[in-house]
């Protein structure tokens, strides 16, 4: 009997060591939060290819050294990149501006917020065939994004370059063409082409200006600051976020992610290789 009751009691021991081990095992297996011992937090980060993405290279060292732990998905248009973050393919975008971002939350009802701004990419207009404000024809064809959250952008661009003048009472941010009060160039705008074509654009309708994202020119090989013929100075409001869901704002790897964006050290890099094409931001966290 005794020999019984101490197989029994035995067992219920190392019933319970088993148990313990178990638990700490699946304890030391959970991951997905950063900042606990040698884990690593992984993130994936949706960005345009110039140059948002060559900046987030920039950033993947300093983000393992804080245990976070970046993929990043290039995308080459300016819809997935939102779809996307909405059906939770990524955790986070970089390629937009507020403007944008805005109507993008008007049209299909995503629950984004932005955590900060990182750079600005000044607005180009740039020819094959004129080179400078003085030489722009009468009636000349101006080509611009489809886009409507750039209208405004590229209209206040002409405006402030004396070319044609918005009615005074329209938010500038959100002019159309509608909007123009003064065109003594009398300038034709054709607001139906895909931003990333535009580029296109530019070789093939040699005697158009053509507004074109300075992303996109990057990419075509036209430096801002040396072929356009006129562009945004480093005051432009439109800075470029990294946008997340809602829910996710308090994310703390996510959050990393825009303070080391955000850091002298991401901000140098922004300045010492475009050359004036992108600019740091002058207030990142509007």
């Amino acid at each position: 009997m005794k020999k019984y009751l101490f197989l029994l009691l035995t067992a219920a021991v190392l019933a319970v060591l088993a148990a313990c081990g178990s638990s700490d095992e699946d304890n030391s297996s959970d991951g997905g939060t950063s900042g606990g011992g040698d884990e690593s937090t992984e993130i994936k980060v949706g960005a345009s290819s110039t140059p948002h993405a060559e900046i987030l290279e920039e950033a993947k060292p300093l983000l393992e050294e804080q245990g976070v732990t970046l993929t990043i998905s290039e995308y080459q248009d300016y819809v997935l990149p939102n779809q996307d973050l909405e059906d939770g393919e990524i955790d986070a975008n970089y390629f937009q501006h507020k403007p944008y971002l805005k109507d993008q939350i008007n049209q299909f009802g995503y629950d984004f917020v932005s955590l900060g701004g990182v750079h600005v990419e000044p607005m180009g207009v740039y020819s094959k065939n004129i080179s400078s404000i003085d030489e722009i024809p009468d009636g000349t064809e101006v080509i611009i994004s489809r886009s409507v959250a750039d209208h405004g952008r590229i209209l206040s661009l002409f405006e402030a370059n004396g070319l044609i003048k918005l009615d005074e009472n329209v938010d500038k941010a959100a002019a159309t063409t509608d909007d123009i009060v003064e065109n003594p160039k009398n300038l034709t705008f054709s607001p139906d082409v895909d931003a990333a074509t535009l580029p296109e654009m530019y070789e093939s309708e040699e005697d158009a200006l053509v507004a074109i994202n300075t992303n996109y020119a990057l990419e075509a090989g036209l430096v801002p600051t040396e072929d356009a013929i006129f562009v945004e100075d480093e005051d432009s409001p439109y800075v470029n976020q990294v946008v997340v869901r809602s829910e996710d704002k308090d994310n703390e790897a996510l959050n990393t992610l825009v303070e080391v964006l955000q850091s002298e050290e991401i901000q140098n890099f922004i300045s010492e290789n475009y050359d004036g094409a992108i600019v740091p931001a002058a207030t990142p966290g509007d």
